[in-house]
């Protein structure tokens, strides 16, 4: 029997038309990425304690095509809390490697008797973790609440955490316990990773006076950060705490931003705080273009309840993400902290209010006067660079 004869023409156009069904199917089955590669995207929320980083984890957070974990190696440092921070830094890095793989076997160096996600730490700010597959109690495109989540989903077995994480296109982590950005360079040159850094960062002095509200949950941390071999430290007068913070962003941000490497191009963005809270929504849109995400109607909705609250938000809210007037919380510090701690502040931090953005003031009125924009303009065009190994003040 003869088989029939088909022309180079026609069989060059069957392939064509089965390479087009089969790059379809793929781009169906596989996440999209900003370089366009079809694979997993990683983003790497990077802060410090009270700069507004639960907020900005939680835009991520709720975003359908996220799997988001808060401060994954707060395990690290509750287990070595005798080490230092910078003693501790691979061990960090090594766990958030291991968690943007999806690889949670990590934790059994830390939660040896791990059973349930109830064990993760602040796990129920995670809407992955109380949505499917982990837990039915809300639909992935729903708004989640840590409150309804809790009672509903703290005993599911921990194991479903790994495969909720690897079926999201997205997995961000938000961590506060790097202290500069080298320590991250293996990460952003792994082949496995495709990392994107959010530096994020605060007013020092709105800083300050958020650390004092809460300074009995930071003693641990502070104890790390200033290496006291496990010793807590709740009070902290001579502010080393603030400073080595303001350091630090310094020294991530002239890193990212001053002749970085090759291989940190477009991988970088840095976020003011107080620029996202004048302009929730387009700030927040081009977060989402950064990471490849994309803003959805219902996201829309809670981004504008979330941020036109009413007032500051009650202190026993410090730690969570609810309900405020994010204008009234960024200039909060304006009407409550003593012109003393400021003039202070402004003494160990100067360095960082110049690269970052944040105009100095010299009085208390013009401290306590709200026409005078402390907030210098967007774009690195405006900052003056400083150097971080300019000499600081002693602490």
């Amino acid at each position: 029997m003869r088989l029939p004869r088909f022309s180079s023409t026609v069989m060059l156009s069957l392939l064509m038309v089965q390479t087009g069904i089969l790059v379809f199917l793929v781009s169906r089955q596989l996440p999209s990425s900003p370089a366009g590669r079809g694979e997993h995207v990683h983003v790497l929320v990077l802060s410090s304690w009270r700069s507004g980083s639960s907020f900005v984890g939680q835009i991520f957070s709720q975003h359908p095509d996220v799997f988001y974990l808060m401060e994954p190696a707060w395990h690290v440092w509750d287990a070595l809390s005798q080490g230092s921070a910078p003693a501790l830094h691979m061990a960090v890095r090594d766990l958030i490697r291991s968690v943007f793989l999806c690889d949670m076997d990590v934790f059994d160096a830390y939660l040896p008797w791990r059973r349930n996600i109830s064990d993760l730490f602040q796990w129920a700010v995670s809407r992955a973790l109380c949505s499917p597959p982990v837990c039915d109690a809300f639909a992935r495109g729903n708004i989640s609440s840590e409150e309804v989540c809790k009672p509903l989903c703290a005993t599911r077995p921990f194991g479903l955490v790994q495969e909720a994480c690897s079926s999201y296109s997205h997995v961000v982590l938000k961590e506060v316990r790097f202290f500069n950005l080298q320590v991250l360079y293996p990460l952003l040159k792994d082949p496995a990773l495709n990392l994107r850094i959010v530096h994020l960062v605060r007013d020092p002095r709105a800083v300050l006076r958020s650390r004092e509200q809460t300074a009995k949950a930071l003693a641990r941390d502070n104890g790390i950060v200033l290496g006291t071999n496990g010793t807590w430290v709740e009070a902290d007068p001579r502010l080393r705490v603030v400073s080595e913070v303001c350091r630090s962003h310094v020294r991530i941000a002239e890193a990212a931003l001053h002749k970085p490497p090759p291989f940190l191009q477009d991988r970088y963005r840095l976020v003011r705080y107080e620029d996202l809270a004048r302009d929730p929504l387009t700030v927040i849109r081009e977060l989402y273009a950064f990471t490849g995400l994309g803003l959805t109607p219902q996201l829309q909705t809670w981004i504008h309840n979330i941020t036109h609250g009413s007032g500051p938000g009650a202190r026993r809210e410090a730690f969570k993400t609810t309900s405020r007037d994010a204008l009234s919380v960024s200039q909060a510090w304006r009407h409550t902290l003593p012109f003393a701690k400021i003039r202070r502040v402004q003494e160990l931090c100067g360095g960082a209010l110049q690269l970052l953005g944040y105009r100095s003031v010299h009085s208390e009125l013009e401290q306590r006067d709200l026409s005078l924009d402390l907030l210098l303009p967007r774009g690195m065009d405006s900052f003056k660079w400083a150097s971080s190994t300019d000499k600081q003040p002693e602490s």
